[in-house]
């Protein structure tokens, strides 16, 4: 059975140094609580910092800590304080932390902070590849790592990688605003499988891959250079019966006896969080204020226990908040606190278990409103411990768990008054409406809990490898090439065809541009005159155009996708009468989405007309695109045309002309003993459907297709024809019988 390796910025187990001795405790937050809940039940090793700064010259106490580890299947990585500053503190905390939040005025974008980030990774990376065994699944986690795929990639290229974000992913303009997007964005694409809580992140990762990379997607499928990366949500779950379980013990029940009697018969609101900027409660603060302003009704019947976990203690912005906090606890409860009644009860301190437990159930009513959070387990927790159904949460809707908790009281943590009239809300529902909203939401906890997460990432992660292998079988490999090569040169009688744009030329934001430089026309030309070879080109661009730039040559030519073809040494002709009246009619409605799509244009031919989008806004014009060809559909079903979606392109044309039936001219004349065919995009499979299966059919990048075989990238065709033409030079150079040799001379003339 094969491991998993989690690797994560923290261990599971924190290691702090009092007066000379070592103490193990169980890490705080949300990746060590939940990941940490189930990892032992794996064949599993855990690499990760322990929370101790140790020197490499004290040897003996870090071979101590890695051995007291082993026995918790954990492996540490050994930072230094420098580090742990510049690295954790620095960018990890002032920059992405406040930039992935939408706090973007407090990023800072510091190089050096940039720079021990990218070797405080490279030390995972080794780390990693120490422990790492072949077959091993290698599970990253969240934004600290974020280079960390790549690199364990580049060490270890056939490894299985998983990475997992637990914090949001911005939008494309928020990404966008940090200078090393690029190095974040394909440190990330190093994984198989990325994994984020909502389909908002899932949606803006993908977009700022398309803008930023320009590799697009389909289904959540990016392909990356010669690699698939399949992109998932996975809301993270949490151990449903660990916290409603725990509410049984004896131990919680005093406390819960004990915090119900502190309280009396007043109605308790819980807020529990960890003291960060991103947690939105100075706004909460004020909000409860306001409650206790304008509905007097309810002071001195009801208590905000408010506890705030410290965190990041060492980081101005952090001490800034919490005197914020505190002098705001202090003036609400000097403004409505009686002798027998304090309206906040204000913790800054870590919670026993039991104690957070008690808190949840005691409570009726959870108020959760961060401003920004990738999941928010807590609201989770509180829902989970409520054993009786009975409780209230009240639930921003900026957290990823708004998406799954829809029965809470969602707000808008930033609209003051509806926050407010949430706590009316929530404190005045009847016992059998709570009853009912909880039991939803506690089913849906229970079936899709921290286990049924894990299990569903590592599941998708296999199924994405296994996807990868059958489209690896299809990649034209060194041993096809070869074998592709020595078949081209014994062929006698070769017919090749190829495609133009996004084949034998990358695709131009202006179609005009996409000339065929030097090497290509050289290239085509050491094909056509080739006596063996009958080279034809595949086009979709007018006669006009490609008269002008192969009519000098022996070559066949296929325009418009096949409405028009010349023969070698023969004039154009269509393959059937065709109408353009039908043009009449679609042009208005391209012309009307060339207008609403800055960028986009149209282009005319013959018996054809084209919508161009390259050069329009990515996100518009796939917007764009999908209205249009519905209006289209729509518009042109008695017109006997065919709606057509290629590389950034919407073409409208005659529904029974296409490559494969132009190609018919060539395939149904002769007898070929070698055939090659090579394209891009939608319109080419039209022309491999009709080959026989013995042609070297070949599809540009890995999106299903018709071929045989795919190539990586338009830049590996020009190389592949180059081979063959080279390999068969050198078997000319051989001795050759008598069949062979007016094919020589030929040669040896040009």
């Amino acid at each position: 059975m094969s491991r998993l390796l989690i690797v994560s910025n923290r261990l599971p187990i924190s290691i702090s140094k009092r007066i000379g001795e070592l103490r193990f405790q169980r890490s705080a937050g949300g990746l060590a609580t939940g990941v940490g809940s189930f990892y032992k039940s794996y064949e599993s090793i855990w690499v990760g910092w322990p929370g101790i700064t140790v020197r490499k010259k004290q040897q003996d106490e870090r071979e101590k800590i890695v051995k007291a580890l082993q026995a918790e299947k954990c492996h540490p990585v050994f930072l230094s304080q420098y580090d742990v500053r510049k690295y954790y503190d620095g960018f990890c905390n002032n920059t992405i932390w406040p930039l992935f939040h939408y706090f973007n005025h407090y990023a800072d974008y510091d190089r050096q902070f940039w720079g021990v980030n990218k070797r405080v990774n490279e030390t995972f990376c080794n780390a990693v590849v120490e422990v790492a065994e072949p077959g091993d699944t290698i599970w990253i986690h969240d934004y600290q790592l974020m280079l960390l795929p790549q690199m364990v990639r580049e060490h270890l290229p056939d490894a299985k990688i998983g990475f997992f974000l637990h914090i949001p992913f911005p939008s494309y303009e928020i990404f966008r605003l940090l200078p090393w997007r690029v190095e974040i964005l394909e440190g990330l694409l190093g994984a198989d499988l990325i994994g984020f809580h909502t389909y908002d992140y899932v949606r803006h990762f993908l977009s700022s891959v398309r803008r930023i990379l320009g590799y697009e997607h389909t289904l959540g499928e990016i392909t990356a250079g010669s690699r698939v990366v399949r992109v998932d949500m996975f809301p993270m779950g949490i151990d449903f019966e660990q916290f409603s379980d725990a509410v049984g013990r004896p131990e919680v029940q005093e406390e819960i006896r004990r915090t119900r009697k502190k309280n009396g018969r007043r109605k308790i609101i819980l807020s529990f969080d960890r003291l960060d900027y991103t947690k939105g409660i100075p706004l909460r603060l004020e909000a409860f204020d306001t409650f206790l302003e304008k509905k007097p009704e309810y002071r001195e019947k009801i208590s905000l226990i408010m506890v705030a976990v410290p965190s990041r203690t060492s980081i101005g912005l952090y001490q800034a908040l919490k005197q914020q906090i505190d002098e705001m606890v202090g003036r609400i409860n000097g403004k409505y606190g009686t002798a027998d009644w304090l309206p906040i009860q204000y913790f800054y301190n870590f919670l026993p278990f039991e104690t957070l437990i008690a808190y949840y159930n005691a409570a009726d009513v959870a108020l959760v409103t961060p401003l920004r959070d990738g999941m928010n387990l807590m609201a989770k927790e509180f829902i989970a411990t409520k054993v009786d159904g009975k409780g209230v949460l009240i639930l921003s809707e900026m957290a990823g768990a708004a998406q799954e908790l829809g029965e809470a009281i969602l707000v808008n943590p930033n609209d003051q008054e509806a926050v407010v009239a949430a706590i009316e809300t929530a404190l005045t529902m009847p016992e059998k409406e709570q009853i009912e909203r909880n039991r939803i939401m506690q089913r849906r906890l229970k079936r899709y809990h921290i286990r049924h997460w894990a299990d569903d990432f590592l599941t998708r992660l296999d199924d994405t490898r296994k996807t990868q292998q059958e489209r690896s079988e299809q990649i034209l490999t060194p041993s096809i090439k070869n074998q592709l090569a020595a078949d081209y040169c014994t062929g006698k009688n070769r017919l090749i065809l190829l495609d133009y744009d996004g084949t034998l030329v990358p695709f131009a934001a202006k179609p005009e541009k996409a000339v065929p430089d030097s090497g290509v026309r050289k290239l085509l030309e050491q094909l056509a005159t080739d006596p063996y070879n009958d080279l034809v080109i595949i086009s979709g661009r007018d006669r006009k155009t490609l008269d002008e730039w192969f009519g000098a040559l022996d070559v066949g030519i296929i325009a418009e996708h096949g409405v028009w073809i010349r023969e070698r040494g023969e004039e154009w002709r269509m393959i059937e009468p065709l109408s353009t009246e039908w043009k009449e009619e679609v042009r208005p409605i391209l012309e009307l989405y060339a207008d609403r799509t800055p960028g986009a244009f149209i282009e005319e031919k013959d018996y054809s007309l084209v919508w161009h989008y390259r050069k329009a806004e990515p996100g518009l014009g796939s917007l764009r695109v999908a209205e249009l060809k519905d209006d289209l559909l729509h518009l042109t079903s008695n017109l006997n045309v065919a709606v057509l979606e290629g590389n950034k392109v919407i073409e409208i044309k005659n529904a029974m002309i296409n490559k494969g039936r132009a190609a018919m001219t060539w395939l149904s004349g002769r007898t070929w003993d070698f055939i090659m065919a090579v394209g891009d995009d939608r319109t080419d499979e039209d022309l491999f459907e009709v080959l026989p299966a013995s042609a070297y059919s070949i599809k540009i990048g890995h999106a299903p297709s018709k071929a045989r075989f795919n190539l990586a990238s338009q830049r590996q065709v020009i190389p592949l024809l180059r081979y063959c033409i080279d390999r068969d030079r050198e078997a000319v150079r051989m001795p050759l019988d008598g069949s062979d040799k007016h094919r020589r001379l030929s040669l040896g003339q040009h």
